[in-house]
């Protein structure tokens, strides 16, 4: 099973929570993931997802963009501390309504870029920020139409003024053309790799 982008209506469409989050924010990829399943594996593509350690086993080129835009950032000083969650921007988190304040938010992110915000059965989110944009990264399980799942990915962005505007065209042709393709790769080889047990259930 290959990845697919899809229209912005595969996301915009269904009725996720994280809507009620994210209206000042722009929808800015929606992907259908190569992670062929069953139902309630949705904490199972979260794990493998926050676990992993991209761009490692990507080609070349990509591992070197990843690294020249870390380099970058610390030139500029783009992910300083002051630039994050609660310092430049507010977390989401005092966006959530009672229930998801009270819902799990999965696996431990701590060497992962996003925070999470919450987990529920078919979508999970997550957030970061810097200098440059606030970012909500978007996990859903939905029926694929042939009698399974698979997960589908929607990238959020809310850009920091004309520097955020710039940043992301300026990374849009190499984000579509480069780091996307090698990613959604990375995300196969994952979901392949990870065991064969029983589906982990939201705590």
């Amino acid at each position: 099973m290959t990845s697919t982008k899809l229209p912005k209506s595969a996301h915009s469409s269904y009725p996720w929570r994280i809507h009620e989050l994210t209206r000042d924010f722009r929808l800015e990829d929606v992907w259908a993931l190569p992670t062929p399943g069953g139902p309630g594996e949705l904490p199972r593509l979260v794990s493998g997802m926050v676990a992993g350690h991209f761009p490692e086993g990507a080609p070349v080129l990509v591992r070197v963009l990843w690294a020249a835009r870390w380099k970058i950032g610390a030139r500029f000083g783009w992910d300083e501390p002051k630039t994050g969650l609660d310092s430049r921007v507010p977390s989401l988190a005092g966006r959530l309504p009672d229930d998801l304040r009270e819902a799990p938010t999965g696996p431990d992110t701590a060497s992962f870029p996003f925070t999470a915000l919450y987990l529920l059965e078919d979508e999970w989110a997550a957030e970061m920020a810097n200098r440059t944009v606030h970012v909500v990264m978007h996990l859903a399980w939905v029926p694929d139409g042939e009698g399974g799942h698979r997960g589908r990915m929607a990238v959020l962005v809310k850009p920091n003024g004309l520097l955020g505007a710039g940043y992301m065209a300026m990374i849009k042709p190499f984000r579509h053309l480069i780091v996307y393709p090698a990613f959604m790769r990375w995300i196969e080889r994952t979901w392949q790799a990870q065991t064969d047990g029983p589906p982990l259930a939201p705590r």
